[in-house]
């Protein structure tokens, strides 16, 4: 665990570390491990409520939990509905759920208990749908969000090891039916990966994809920094040459708020036309013999109520004083027709794509422009701070540590 920190000391009046504990084998014995590690835990339990047994061992792993002396605290998702892309849905309403009590209680890590088998699973699955040598990486041991580092300190060790060690402590945990439901590719692979026995092969291509993505993510470091400049208004000057195509392939993802970055067949084109040209929800333009990527203004989100803390178009979190009245006050595009006085000198085209705040109909504030109109002067507070969904260079840790487990 320490060359996965640094950690808050183990202190009542320190931020808890929090785990995602489903009740399985493998989350349960993260949690029993981890209580011989540090006391200032929190165990996070998500029910779906997708099964008619889920409440109830949900209910039963909180009190195992207890019975470790772990606190723990049920989590309910109740918009879940079976249908398409169940798993990809339930997956992502998890981790947005897990995030929000993490930022409610001050956790700044969330220890998760994907194992070895999982790793191996995964760059099985990616090497099938031919995923590029830093595809095969699959998931890393720290991967960084803007909120909070998801930890996985079990990627060393088999599913088979992890059980056994809950048997010897005399544990029970929850079987899932869906791990033996073979519709679903990654449990077909599962037991494919069993009978040929090939997840230790599997297992280490993956930590020496994630060591090249590793390097790779260092270069592509040293580029952005050399040429390219993240603006706060949510656009990137990009300097008279573009960028190498992964790197540009990155930003586009990042201004595009997108969570993939596009078709490297896609970015690769757009590089050899060096013309102006949308692509994946960003434009790219020649501004004072420079090159910049924007937002597209076509793509950008809806409007949506304006609370603090609001996510707009996948980019921007709003910040608002506490005496503004939110009634009517909506998020969305500055759009046209701003003044070339309010513009403070930016194209209007530039100004379109800024994040602002409407009511009734009516533009009131573009925060990026200091500006806000006569009669709502209390949003003089308020900001919008650039915040992509994903970084443009990756966040996580590879197969760096504890390779010898």
């Amino acid at each position: 665990m320490a060359q996965l920190g640094p950690f808050f000391p183990d202190q009542s009046d320190y931020p808890p570390i929090a785990m995602a504990v489903s009740g399985g084998g493998d989350s349960l014995c993260l949690a029993w491990l981890a209580s011989f590690w540090r006391k200032n835990l929190l165990a996070l339990v998500v029910d779906h409520g997708l099964r008619p047994e889920s409440g109830q061992e949900a209910q039963q792993t909180i009190a195992r939990l207890r019975a470790m002396n772990i606190p723990a605290q049920l989590l309910v998702l109740t918009d879940l509905k079976k249908g398409s892309a169940m798993a990809h849905r339930a997956r992502e309403a998890r981790y947005a759920r897990l995030i929000a009590a993490c930022q409610e209680y001050g956790c700044t890590d969330l220890l998760l208990g994907h194992q070895a088998d999982d790793l191996a699973e995964t760059v099985w699955m990616r090497q099938n749908s031919s995923s590029g040598p830093e595809g095969l990486a699959g998931m890393g041991w720290i991967t960084v969000r803007p909120d909070i580092r998801l930890i996985r300190p079990l990627l060393g060790f088999s599913r088979a090891a992890l059980r056994n060690t809950l048997r010897q402590a005399h544990l029970e945990w929850v079987d899932d039916p869906s791990n033996q439901d073979q519709r679903a590719e990654r449990v077909r692979l599962r037991f494919l990966l069993q009978e040929n026995d090939q997840r230790a092969h599997f297992w280490k291509l993956g930590m020496q994809s994630g060591q090249l993505r590793m390097r790779k993510e260092r270069e592509r470091a040293v580029q952005l920094v050399q040429h390219v400049v993240m603006c706060p208004e949510g656009w990137a000057a990009l300097g008279p040459e573009l960028p190498d195509v992964d790197v540009l392939a990155a930003l586009i993802r990042s201004i595009g708020g997108a969570e993939y970055p596009p078709a490297q067949s896609a970015v690769v084109r757009l590089k050899d036309m060096a013309t102006e040209a949308t692509l994946a929800g960003t434009r790219l333009i020649r501004h004072a013999q420079k090159w910049v990527l924007m937002r597209e203004a076509a793509a950008m989100a809806p409007a949506q109520q304006a609370e603090n803390g609001t996510v707009w178009d996948n980019r921007f979190v709003l910040c608002l004083p506490a005496s503004v009245s939110k009634v009517g006050l909506m998020v969305a595009a500055a759009g046209y027709g701003l003044a070339r006085k309010i513009r403070n000198g930016q194209q209007a085209r530039f100004c379109a794509v800024l994040p602002a705040l409407w009511r009734a109909g009516k533009r009131v504030a573009v925060p990026h422009l200091g500006w806000v109109a006569e009669d709502e002067l209390d949003l003089l507070g308020a900001e919008f701070i650039f915040r992509p969904a994903v970084s443009v260079t990756s966040s996580s840790v590879y197969g760096a540590v504890a390779q010898d487990s």
